[in-house]
């Protein structure tokens, strides 16, 4: 004969059955309730759900004894907390306290026994009258609240949990591991030391996840340029931790050359021409994807650049400048590796990229000329006719020295001061006709190399 037990179990499950359109369509009422209710705020990721299944259901019967505490099937519906099973997800243990405060403010009108309902949605009650956060069995704490749905004469239980990604993947080792695992009360101390263990190191992560994420949300990515400075300063460590541990591998020692790749993730970014974060996010990557590949190839130093087709030079600039770095570019190792790791990132036809760099340092120093000229009361052929003037004497001053110490970031900075202090008195073309040899000179001679 069948215990009764199991015909319990069957009746059950029976009505489980019955009922399962009834629970489906107040799940996805709920589910639409606290979505739109949390959606916007920016500790709130998501919120998901399961309805009680066959085998969990019977199972639950079974360790419990529902049959002994409840009679009947249809008081285990009525008593039965967790039907429906709801999780509110966010990023961080922190933001679990943060999404229960909404929570209270959103249930605002008191209801009985403790539960709590909100203007929005009048049907979902929540009973917000118990300490939170609960203590679980395993000494752990956990926010657990119960629900009510009451709808056209509709009656059903829900649990509500919030978990930040952390303690969701806590609760599944602990669910998975103690909870579902029945062979391991012979040492149910060894393994709770060990999950106690386990939880202790989630929560320092928890920690190091939100410092991170909170340093990134500072970060004012509204500041197109602020948000390309960071991404510039992050390919340039990427870069110079790739190389200098390729140069000292191959060579044997170390050279420094951080602000020579400055320079050249500067010119990436440039020639990269994005208009907007969607073409800077994509040159990032790309420049990201390249330097993994180069990272995991070998890199020839002593190598020559041979060059494709001879180089072309349109103005005078880009000619001296140009001409003078070909001279010494396999002489000098510092120009060479320059332009070896310009040519490896960026592939395609060397020369091309040799021209589209001269073409880059002049566009620097003419930019920098113009705007120390921007507010003087000269014509714009008169504006230009200076910057070129003084283009020439740059390229003169460079090809004294060949310095690539000349082109880093800082040493155009202090020469562009240096002229926009040199012409801070210069009010027009005839001022600049008095004072322009002695303007020359300060400019040739100066040491603005850093």
């Amino acid at each position: 004969m069948k215990l009764e037990l199991f015909d319990f179990i069957d009746e059950t499950l029976e009505l489980l059955e019955k009922k399962q359109d009834k629970i489906n369509k107040a799940a996805l009422e709920l589910e639409k309730f606290f979505n739109d209710s949390f959606f916007v705020k920016d500790h709130f990721l998501n919120v998901s759900y399961r309805i009680k299944s066959p085998e969990s259901l019977k199972e639950k019967i079974l360790r419990y004894n529902f049959y002994i505490k409840y009679k009947t099937p249809e008081n285990v519906f009525k008593n039965l907390s967790d039907l429906i099973g709801f999780r509110i997800e966010c990023r961080f243990v922190e933001d679990e306290r943060k999404i229960y405060k909404d929570i209270l403010e959103l249930f605002n009108i008191e209801e009985e026994d403790g539960f709590y309902s909100n203007p929005i949605n009048p049907a979902i009650w929540l009973k917000l009258d118990d300490k939170q956060p609960q203590k679980q069995r395993n000494g752990f704490e956990i926010y657990k609240i119960d629900g009510k749905y009451k709808k056209n004469g509709c009656e059903l239980n829900f649990e509500l949990q919030i978990k930040s990604l952390v303690n969701l993947f806590w609760g599944e080792i602990d669910h998975k591991v103690l909870y579902k695992n029945f062979n391991y009360m012979l040492t149910e101390d060894f393994f709770r030391d060990i999950m106690s263990s386990i939880k202790d190191n989630l929560t320092m992560i928890d920690r190091q996840l939100m410092l991170l994420y909170n340093h990134l949300t500072d970060m004012d990515t509204s500041d197109a340029l602020k948000k390309e400075n960071q991404l510039k300063a992050l390919v340039s460590k990427i870069t110079h931790d790739i190389y200098i541990t390729k140069v000292r591998q191959q060579l044997g020692f170390v050279i420094d050359f951080k602000k020579t790749i400055d320079v050249i993730v500067n010119f990436l970014f440039m020639k990269g021409n994005h208009n907007g974060d969607s073409k800077l996010s994509k040159n990032f990557l790309r420049i990201l994807n390249r330097l993994d590949d180069i990272s995991q190839n070998e890199i020839n130093f002593n190598q020559y650049i041979d060059f494709e087709r001879d180089i072309f030079f349109n103005d005078c600039f880009t000619r001296k400048i140009g001409s003078k770095i070909l001279d010494v570019i396999n002489k000098d190792f510092r120009w060479n590796l320059l332009f070896k790791i310009i040519f490896q990132i960026e592939e395609g036809s060397k020369a091309d990229n040799f021209e589209s760099f001269i073409i880059y340092l002049r566009f620097l120093y003419h930019e920098g000329i113009m705007k120390a000229l921007r507010d003087k009361d000269m014509t714009k052929e008169e504006k230009e006719e200076i910057t070129q003037y003084l283009l020439d004497v740059i390229a003169n001053s460079f090809n004294r020295d060949i310095s690539i110490d000349f082109i880093n970031e800082c040493s155009i900075n202090r020469l562009i001061c240096l002229i926009r202090n040199l012409l801070k008195n210069i009010d027009s073309f005839q001022k600049w006709e008095e004072e322009k040899e002695e303007i020359a000179s300060k400019v040739y001679n100066s040491k603005f190399s850093c």
